[in-house]
């Protein structure tokens, strides 16, 4: 059974940083691709970045660039999303994906709330 457990999301004042962490079981983690997806309130989930499975080449949504980085740990299975200079509008349940065998899972989420 494949799990990805989101955590690291939490209250942060404009500004501040977070690292959001996956840890992901069930599969050869480093034999594959994964990615970070967002998904505010009554908005659609959206793509933040992917990462290949070696974690050499990366990927971040052109309104993600600068300020969130993506990076891998093949050797304890766990996908990273960096987040500076945090944004009122970055607040949003963030996720971590693979395609697996022709089939996407996600986790749970992990909200994160930019807020003064």
């Amino acid at each position: 059974q494949i799990y990805l457990v989101e955590s690291g999301g939490g209250l942060v004042q404009p500004g501040g940083s977070l690292r959001l962490s996956c840890k992901a079981t069930g599969f050869n983690f480093r034999d594959y691709d994964m990615n970070w997806y967002r998904q505010a309130p009554e908005k659609e989930r959206d793509m933040v970045a992917s990462i290949t499975s070696s974690g050499v080449t990366t990927v971040h949504a052109d309104s993600m660039k600068g300020r969130f980085s993506i990076s891998r740990d093949n050797v304890r299975r766990t996908l990273y999303l960096q987040i500076d200079n945090l944004e009122p509008q970055d607040t949003a349940v963030y996720y971590c994906n693979t395609r697996y065998r022709g089939r996407n899972y996600w986790g749970q989420g992990t909200q994160v709330t930019v807020s003064s």
